[in-house]
């Protein structure tokens, strides 16, 4: 009897420890970005950005596998630097009022060869599918305190997402259908009380 309480108690110590290994760090919204890219008329490429990016990231430096991230961008924050088309994405792409935020959460984060891969759900308009977005991190101490950078690609179609105007035939003649994104993160540790 004794023996099992001492290997409960050791799993118990053990699962304390790991847990207070993962750090949480909060978004710098400051600091943050989502920029995406899509043809235009199979011309050109716009180029757009998510301004409010929030959210946490628990990061596990002795075991990455164990972090986690929960990311909202605000839909109205989008920007191609043209009041028009903002315009139109917001109200008809996008539809801000209706659907104003989109969320990621990861659900799991494994190593695949040299590369990170962050799989889990992602939900835009009235949409959720699981996606994998591979990602770079890297920490350090700034002098704001202990700090994570994440910079991540990758690309989804906008018709899983219902991101269509509204009445309109949509091949992908006028906007591409392929959306890449970009994220660049940096986000910190919550300061030690009375700080």
């Amino acid at each position: 009897m004794k023996k099992l309480q001492a290997v409960l108690l050791f799993l118990v110590a053990a699962a304390a420890l790991s847990l207070a290994q993962a750090q949480e760090y909060k978004i710098d919204p400051v600091h943050s970005s989502a920029t995406f890219k899509v043809r235009h008329m199979m011309v050109s490429t716009v180029v757009g950005r998510f301004t409010d990016v929030e959210g946490t990231i628990s990061y596990d430096e002795n075991d990455p596998s164990k972090s986690k991230v929960d990311a909202v961008i605000k839909t109205a924050s989008v920007n191609t630097d043209n009041n028009m088309r903002d315009g139109d994405l917001k109200n008809n792409f996008l539809e801000v009022e209706k659907y104003p935020e989109m969320k990621f959460t990861s659900t799991k984060v494994e190593k695949r060869g040299d590369q990170w891969i962050a799989t889990g759900p992602l939900t835009i308009k009235d949409v959720t599918k699981t996606v994998e977005i591979p990602f770079e991190i890297t920490k350090a101490n700034t002098q704001f305190g202990p700090a994570v950078g994440v910079s991540a690609d990758f690309k989804i179609n906008r018709n899983d997402y219902h991101v269509v105007k509204a009445g309109i035939t949509d091949n992908g003649a006028t906007v591409g259908n392929e959306i890449s994104i970009e994220l660049n993160v940096e986000a910190h540790a919550p300061k030690p009380a009375g700080k």
